[in-house]
């Protein structure tokens, strides 16, 4: 049985308190990883303040080096890498891989950034009394970043935070969901035989109100970089001061299809963007707005998509979806159905468990204040209604908490365009589903889907303070 202690000051450190990891898919134990306590969790922060001085003089080039040797490690450690989530999150080989390969291209963005980070020069002659002086900016880092992310992208959504923070010269604290931390623990090996400096990515596991807590409290960390509930990033927030923190949060993610749209070329896009990882993805496609005219045609040609997938084990290469991260989860995602259901929504496909696993599921008729429509499903439930156009459907997309992104199917340019104009999400997928997303796009939302942005550039800027520099050229005249 593998067992898992603390990364902390580029070392294996032996907590005082363990837990057993269990396989989603079957429930047996597979591996013993710590769980530790706030004073642990200060000994990594401690460890990643006193590696900021390191980080900070290493040069860009040098930071950019470490990151292109951890993209090659992990490429070269793939199937490892791909199995390791495939275990811990139940998610199917497929997309376990599909997710190994993304988070080798964000340790490459990350690389690359890291030599693109520069100020600008000021004209401050633009103002009168600025005549004779030189200004310019420059990016610094702003030290100890305090990284805590979810269970559903276990590698990637880690390289989205502790990429940028490497390539920006800061150090990292790094708290991976309790659910997947073995893949958290292969980067901070891969980082450590990359040549990163000791202490400047620490991992401690544990429970969120006990290391999440005792990170975003603690006055050495400057930035906490967060991805997960809203419920708990709002208080995060509360409890964070005057640091800095960026929030990636919950979302509903809606999709429109114009009457026009080539259904049977975009229903396997939308399956897939409904049912991947067990729609257990922040942008995942939870709601489908349809118009009249393609509604019967769509619904028929999505289900019979969807029941052509395959349930099954998510280390069998040919599984399309497995179990949920938890039973507890199921059992949630199976009670909203069934009050659907109960308020007089009609199930189109799915609706049961097999051994376990919730079967891909539709729904209609279901109503915007059912929480199938109103509240983030992280389950492999999609919702289709019908509208009578974009009117409607923009309204319906908007009538949300949420809005992280949201997608468009439509030939009409005119429509698409008022779409994005009009539609208060972070990002808008023209002709693609609001599933689409890759590593160096700006990515984050508006109202409760958070705030600031992600995205390996977008991320960087956020961890680093501007400093504005002038130089008078005539100080004595």
């Amino acid at each position: 049985m593998e067992r898992k202690s603390l990364w902390i000051g580029g070392r294996w450190h032996e907590a005082a308190a363990y837990a057993e990891l269990k396989s989603p898919h079957t429930q047996e134990t597979i591996a013993i990883v710590a769980a530790a306590s706030r004073e642990e969790t200060a000994e990594a922060i401690a460890a990643a303040y006193g590696a900021r001085a390191a980080m900070r003089a290493m040069p860009a080039h040098a930071r950019a080096a470490i990151l292109e040797r951890v993209a090659a490690l992990l490429a070269a450690r793939r199937e490892e890498a791909a199995g390791l989530i495939a275990l811990e999150a139940a998610k199917p080989l497929k997309y376990a891989f599909a997710e190994v390969d993304r988070t080798v291209q964000t340790y490459k963005f990350a690389a690359e950034e890291a030599k693109r980070l520069h100020g600008e020069t000021i004209p401050l002659d633009a103002a009168p009394g600025g005549e004779g002086r030189l200004a310019y900016t420059v990016r610094e880092p702003l030290g100890v970043i305090g990284a805590i992310t979810p269970f559903n992208f276990p590698l990637n959504l880690v390289a989205h935070k502790v990429g940028p923070a490497i390539a920006s010269g800061n150090t990292v604290v790094l708290k991976p969901a309790s659910q997947t931390p073995l893949s958290a623990y292969l980067i901070a090996e891969l980082f450590h035989g990359a040549g990163l400096p000791a202490g400047a990515l620490n991992v401690v596991t544990g429970a969120g109100g006990v290391v999440g807590n005792a990170i975003v409290e603690d006055d050495r960390v400057a930035m906490v970089t967060f991805t997960g509930s809203p419920e708990v990033g709002k208080a995060l927030r509360a409890k964070a001061g005057l640091k800095r923190v960026t929030l990636e949060l919950g979302s509903n993610s809606a999709l429109i299809v114009d009457r026009d749209a080539d259904v049977e070329r975009i229903v396997p896009r939308c399956v897939m963007g409904a049912f991947s990882n067990q729609g257990q993805v922040c942008i995942s496609l939870q709601r489908i707005y349809v118009h009249e005219d393609v509604f019967d045609v769509f619904v028929e040609q999505f289900r019979r998509v969807a029941e052509g997938l395959r349930i099954g084990d998510p280390l069998s290469a040919d599984t399309d979806v497995s179990a949920m991260i938890a039973p507890a989860e199921t059992e949630r995602a199976m009670s909203w159905i069934k009050e659907a259901l109960d308020g007089g929504a009609k199930l189109a496909a799915g609706g049961q468990l097999i051994d376990g696993a919730l079967q891909p599921t539709v729904l209609v008729d279901a109503t915007a204040d059912m929480r199938v429509s109103s509240m983030e499903l992280f389950a492999p439930v999609v919702i289709i209604g019908k509208v009578s156009g974009m009117d409607e459907a923009i309204a319906a997309v908007n009538d949300s908490r949420y809005g992280l992104q949201a997608g468009v199917f439509t030939n009409d340019l005119g429509q698409a365009l008022r779409a994005a104009d009009e539609l208060h999400v972070g990002g808008v997928m023209i002709n693609d589903i609001p599933t689409f997303r890759v590593d160096h796009m700006p990515y984050g939302g508006v109202k409760e889907s958070g705030t600031g942005r992600e995205g390996v550039k977008y991320a960087a800027l956020e961890m680093t303070e501007l400093k504005l520099v002038v130089i008078n050229r005539q100080p004595y005249g």
